[in-house]
């Protein structure tokens, strides 16, 4: 395990497997390292892996006030400990936050993205406009559970049924845990 200080000072946290040309992952919602690590390992046969936990999750900090270009800071950071430039894979919202460092000059060699949360078209509902307000007012008053039930039922469109299944699993502490990285998954990207 590694650590590195991001520009605003917050520390994240990174396990570095495998050899080969830097490759860093991104992790989604709901996802820290550990979950990520089933991906890290098969990658470390050919490449240098960054696996990090993102602000707010697992080891790393979570300085406030949040901004996706503190999360882009955090991504150059890794980028400069792996040499100055690298592969970059992300999945779901770390898949957006990805593109959001790639299109604001961030030195990422090859870009892998799986799974962008995009919705492109009316073949779907819309997320609403105020999801963002909504989980930040769940989580401000402790309601962490209704806000990950809300990102997965309003934001995914997963069944509620299917949901609140979930809840009933052992695991569900675990996503409880990262609920307040919802707000910043839900954010919309960056323009400037």
């Amino acid at each position: 395990m590694g650590k590195i200080v991001s520009k605003d000072g917050t520390n994240i946290t990174y396990d570095k497997t495998g050899r080969g040309p830097p490759l860093i992952i991104v992790a989604g919602a709901f996802q820290d390292r550990m979950a990520m690590a089933a991906y890290a390992e098969p990658l470390s046969k050919h490449f240098t892996v960054y696996n990090y936990d993102r602000r707010g999750r697992g080891e790393s900090g979570d300085t406030q006030p949040y901004a996706v270009a503190r999360e882009i800071e955090d991504i150059d950071a890794l980028i400069r400990e792996a040499g100055g430039s690298a592969f970059v894979f992300g999945g779901s919202s770390g898949g957006v936050l990805t593109l959001d460092a790639a299109a604001h000059g961030s030195d990422i060699t090859k870009l892998a993205i799986y799974e962008p949360p995009f919705v492109v078209d009316d073949s779907r509902d819309p997320v609403p406009e105020n999801m963002v307000d909504q989980l930040n007012d769940m989580i401000v008053s402790g309601r962490r559970g209704e806000a990950a039930e809300t990102f997965m039922t309003k934001g995914s469109l997963m069944p509620a049924d299917m949901v609140a299944g979930m809840r009933a699993q052992p695991f569900w502490r675990g996503v409880e845990a990262v609920a307040h990285t919802l707000v910043y998954d839900a954010r919309q990207p960056i323009t400037s």
